[in-house]
């Protein structure tokens, strides 16, 4: 295997794939990327954790001769990474060494054979999508942060995409806080009597992260999403990412839902955002809890900590309904303030017990749920 090319051709698919690299393994190929040339198609890059699969393409590159390796992941990026700017790499295989030159600069590193490395099962599929990849990364990054981490749930580990007959829509929640989005897209993989009908599966956390670099932002690019019984793929112009699903019902979200408040607070998201940031500094480091207090066309945040420290700050709100004083884990609210894109925020409220649902006050594409703490 031989191949030349840009440093920056390379790099940048090397360090996209490298991110599915995983620090501990446990098998010695699972740290390494496998590099397969040849003259027709091109270079491809892969990585996987025998969960989440991604490849990078490189096309119209010169490649002298064909062959695949597998390559220790992490120290041909640090290589690539120190390497001037706008060189030319040459990365040829011999002797069971990866040679890589570059101006005057000489690697020579260990492989493993290619036919070592694993693959993730091409199982068929039974739903295919085009979507546009801005809509599919915006209800990605509008929820993730809401998935849990390691608990015991595992079906809560990762991120649910529902489709139904009028959409998709994702979400995610670790128990404490729930995030929901999602748009509308037109199929024929339901037919008209078939309304009710719901496709859900469920994306490990790790290949949502993953997938979520991988999107673009822009509006005309497409992907390709495969669905299977126990798999996902998306296809891209430069990249494929697949991903095991988890097994296991996710919760019936629609019942955490708030559906009889009674009260609601808008208010200038910025602004809101900086006063809870401010108050957050002094609550307390573990559970990181604030009390609001509701009041009329105000909106009053307290914080503490062991250290007898304290925190008071003011907000002026569009609020018109008796007093009401709950607590938050502060950290929750700023997650969702910072993933809103509107410029103004409804708060829907009905008492200290009940959860708060938060929205943007223009585009209602997107909602959260908040649980309330006792403090």
């Amino acid at each position: 295997m031989k191949f030349t090319c840009q440093r920056e051709r390379f790099l940048t698919p090397l360090l996209m794939v490298g991110g599915v690299v995983e620090k501990r393994h446990t098998m010695p190929v699972l740290a390494n990327v496998l590099i397969q040339a040849s003259p027709e198609d091109g270079v491809s890059i892969t990585a996987t954790n025998n969960e989440v699969e991604l490849v990078a393409y490189i096309r119209e590159i010169q490649v002298h001769q064909a062959g695949a390796i597998t390559v220790p992941a992490r120290k041909l990026s640090d290589i690539c990474r120190s390497l001037p700017e706008g060189q030319m790499l040459t990365l040829e295989y011999a002797s069971s060494k990866l040679d890589l030159r570059c101006a005057t600069s000489h690697f020579s590193l260990a492989t493993l054979p290619a036919d070592h490395f694993p693959k993730v099962e091409n199982e068929s599929s039974d739903i295919s999508l085009r979507l546009q990849q801005a809509k599919l990364k915006r209800i990605i990054d509008a929820t993730a942060f809401a998935m849990a981490q390691q608990d015991v749930r595992y079906y809560l580990n990762g991120l649910l995409l529902e489709l139904n007959s009028s959409g998709l829509r994702a979400v995610a929640t670790d128990g404490h806080r729930l995030a929901m989005a999602g748009f509308e897209h037109k199929h024929d993989l339901f037919d008209d009597s078939a309304e009710d009908t719901t496709v859900q599966k469920i994306i490990p956390r790790k290949g949502v992260l993953e997938l979520a670099k991988l999107l673009a932002d822009d509006e005309e690019a497409i992907c390709e999403v495969l669905i299977g019984h126990n798999h996902i793929r998306v296809l891209m112009k430069d990249y494929a990412f697949s991903s095991k699903l988890i097994e296991g019902k996710f919760p019936d979200y629609q019942r955490v839902i708030p559906r009889n408040s009674d009260k609601k607070m808008l208010g200038d998201r910025l602004l809101l955002k900086s006063m809870l940031s401010r108050a957050a500094i002094l609550s307390h480091e573990s559970y990181r809890g604030v009390r609001l207090q509701f009041s009329e066309n105000t909106v009053e945040v307290f914080a503490n900590n062991p250290e007898q420290e304290e925190a008071e700050d003011r907000l002026e709100v569009d609020y018109a309904y008796e007093d009401l004083q709950m607590g938050f884990n502060v950290a929750y609210l700023l997650d969702v303030l910072n993933v809103i894109k509107d410029e103004r925020v409804e708060v829907a409220l009905s008492n200290p017990a009940s959860s708060a649902l938060v929205e943007g006050v223009d585009t209602k594409d997107a909602l959260y749920v908040v649980m309330p703490m006792r403090l």
